[in-house]
Protein backbone atom coordinates (compact mmCIF):
# COMPACT_ATOMS: atom_id res chain seq x y z
CA UNK A 1 0.00 0.00 0.00
CA UNK A 2 2.84 2.71 0.72
CA UNK A 3 4.57 1.92 -1.98
CA UNK A 4 1.31 2.75 -4.08
CA UNK A 5 1.02 6.03 -2.34
CA UNK A 6 4.85 6.74 -3.53
CA UNK A 7 4.25 6.32 -6.50
CA UNK A 8 1.01 8.57 -6.97
CA UNK A 9 2.98 10.83 -4.92
CA UNK A 10 5.74 10.87 -7.65
CA UNK A 11 3.26 11.52 -10.71
CA UNK A 12 1.82 14.05 -8.47
CA UNK A 13 5.14 15.54 -8.15
CA UNK A 14 5.90 15.31 -12.12
CA UNK A 15 2.73 16.69 -12.96
CA UNK A 16 2.81 19.86 -11.31
CA UNK A 17 2.92 22.72 -12.88
CA UNK A 18 5.72 25.43 -14.39
CA UNK A 19 4.29 28.55 -12.81
CA UNK A 20 5.09 31.79 -14.83
CA UNK A 21 5.93 35.02 -12.87
CA UNK A 22 2.19 35.87 -13.43
CA UNK A 23 1.00 32.37 -12.46
CA UNK A 24 2.92 32.62 -8.99
CA UNK A 25 0.77 32.38 -5.63
CA UNK A 26 0.41 35.58 -3.61
CA UNK A 27 1.80 35.23 0.02
CA UNK A 28 -0.53 34.89 2.52
CA UNK A 29 -0.64 35.19 6.33
CA UNK A 30 1.92 33.00 7.83
CA UNK A 31 1.18 29.32 8.46
CA UNK A 32 -0.27 28.28 12.03
CA UNK A 33 2.40 26.48 14.43
CA UNK A 34 -0.61 23.62 14.53
CA UNK A 35 -0.52 23.59 10.62
CA UNK A 36 3.27 23.14 10.43
CA UNK A 37 3.15 19.99 12.91
CA UNK A 38 0.63 18.69 10.42
CA UNK A 39 2.24 19.07 7.62
CA UNK A 40 5.41 18.42 9.22
CA UNK A 41 4.16 14.84 10.87
CA UNK A 42 2.87 13.75 7.16
CA UNK A 43 6.27 14.11 5.42
CA UNK A 44 8.22 12.21 8.35
CA UNK A 45 5.55 9.21 8.28
CA UNK A 46 6.16 9.19 4.18
CA UNK A 47 9.79 9.31 5.26
CA UNK A 48 9.55 7.10 8.20
CA UNK A 49 7.73 4.06 6.17
CA UNK A 50 11.00 4.20 3.71
CA UNK A 51 13.34 3.82 6.47
CA UNK A 52 14.26 7.06 4.88
CA UNK A 53 16.52 9.62 7.57
CA UNK A 54 15.88 13.32 6.33
CA UNK A 55 15.57 17.20 7.27
CA UNK A 56 12.31 18.63 7.19
CA UNK A 57 11.92 21.82 7.57
CA UNK A 58 9.23 24.58 7.45
CA UNK A 59 9.19 27.93 6.87
CA UNK A 60 6.61 30.73 7.30
CA UNK A 61 5.41 32.81 4.57
CA UNK A 62 7.84 35.52 5.53
CA UNK A 63 10.75 32.74 4.68
CA UNK A 64 11.11 32.12 8.20
CA UNK A 65 11.83 29.07 10.23
CA UNK A 66 9.36 27.44 12.22
CA UNK A 67 9.96 23.96 12.82
CA UNK A 68 12.82 22.11 11.74
CA UNK A 69 13.48 18.29 12.09
CA UNK A 70 16.78 16.11 11.28
CA UNK A 71 15.92 12.37 11.69
CA UNK A 72 18.19 9.60 13.75
CA UNK A 73 21.66 9.19 11.39
CA UNK A 74 21.22 11.88 8.92
CA UNK A 75 23.72 13.42 7.10
CA UNK A 76 24.96 16.72 8.78
CA UNK A 77 24.59 19.00 5.92
CA UNK A 78 20.45 18.06 5.42
CA UNK A 79 19.23 20.37 8.17
CA UNK A 80 20.84 23.43 6.48
CA UNK A 81 19.82 21.83 2.38
CA UNK A 82 16.02 21.57 3.66
CA UNK A 83 15.64 24.88 4.98
CA UNK A 84 17.79 26.06 1.54
CA UNK A 85 15.51 24.47 -0.49
CA UNK A 86 12.61 25.34 1.41
CA UNK A 87 13.69 29.21 1.39
CA UNK A 88 13.94 28.95 -2.59
CA UNK A 89 10.26 27.47 -2.57
CA UNK A 90 9.46 30.53 -0.10
CA UNK A 91 11.40 33.75 -1.88
CA UNK A 92 10.59 32.67 -5.13
CA UNK A 93 7.20 30.70 -5.14
CA UNK A 94 8.30 28.16 -7.66
CA UNK A 95 8.92 24.24 -6.11
CA UNK A 96 12.55 24.10 -6.20
CA UNK A 97 12.29 21.15 -8.94
CA UNK A 98 10.85 23.48 -11.15
CA UNK A 99 14.52 25.90 -10.48
CA UNK A 100 16.45 22.63 -11.21
CA UNK A 101 14.46 21.91 -14.41
CA UNK A 102 15.03 25.59 -15.33
CA UNK A 103 18.92 25.56 -14.70
CA UNK A 104 19.38 22.02 -16.50
CA UNK A 105 17.64 24.16 -19.87
CA UNK A 106 20.43 26.07 -19.74
CA UNK A 107 20.64 29.22 -21.73
CA UNK A 108 18.70 31.69 -20.03
CA UNK A 109 18.06 29.44 -17.37
CA UNK A 110 21.75 30.05 -15.85
CA UNK A 111 21.25 32.72 -14.84
CA UNK A 112 19.82 30.93 -11.81
CA UNK A 113 23.28 30.64 -11.02
CA UNK A 114 23.70 34.18 -9.77
CA UNK A 115 20.33 34.44 -7.56
CA UNK A 116 21.17 34.65 -3.97
CA UNK A 117 19.66 32.51 -1.91
CA UNK A 118 17.95 30.09 -4.90
CA UNK A 119 18.97 26.38 -4.18
CA UNK A 120 17.35 24.48 -7.46
CA UNK A 121 17.46 20.66 -6.20
CA UNK A 122 13.80 19.19 -5.58
CA UNK A 123 12.84 18.89 -2.58
CA UNK A 124 11.19 22.50 -1.80
CA UNK A 125 7.64 23.01 -2.07
CA UNK A 126 5.52 26.31 -1.45
CA UNK A 127 2.61 25.54 1.19
CA UNK A 128 -0.44 27.16 0.16
CA UNK A 129 -3.92 27.77 1.52
CA UNK A 130 -6.34 28.81 -1.37
CA UNK A 131 -3.77 29.54 -3.83
CA UNK A 132 -1.99 31.73 -1.26
CA UNK A 133 1.51 30.95 -0.16
CA UNK A 134 1.71 30.68 3.55
CA UNK A 135 5.03 29.07 3.87
CA UNK A 136 7.12 26.19 2.52
CA UNK A 137 8.64 23.12 3.00
CA UNK A 138 12.00 21.67 2.33
CA UNK A 139 13.31 17.98 2.76
CA UNK A 140 17.13 16.90 1.92
CA UNK A 141 18.57 13.46 2.53
CA UNK A 142 18.18 11.05 -0.03
CA UNK A 143 17.59 11.35 -3.14
CA UNK A 144 16.40 14.55 -4.87
CA UNK A 145 13.52 12.70 -5.88
CA UNK A 146 12.42 11.32 -2.93
CA UNK A 147 13.02 14.51 -1.00
CA UNK A 148 10.41 16.04 -3.40
CA UNK A 149 8.20 12.75 -2.78
CA UNK A 150 7.84 13.59 1.52
CA UNK A 151 7.92 17.02 0.40
CA UNK A 152 4.69 16.83 -1.43
CA UNK A 153 3.17 14.55 1.57
CA UNK A 154 3.50 17.15 3.27
CA UNK A 155 2.49 19.76 0.94
CA UNK A 156 -0.65 17.76 0.22
CA UNK A 157 -2.30 17.65 3.71
CA UNK A 158 -3.38 21.44 3.48
CA UNK A 159 -5.18 21.00 -0.09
Amino acid sequence: MRTIQLILLSLALFSLPTLSDSQRPDYGPPIKLSEARVVMKAAEDVASAQNWRVAIAILDSGCNLVLLQKMDNTQLASPRIAQDKAYTACAFRIPSAQAQQTLAEGQAGLRYLQLNGMTAVEGGLPLLRSNQLIGAIGVSGVTSQQDGVIALAGAEVLR
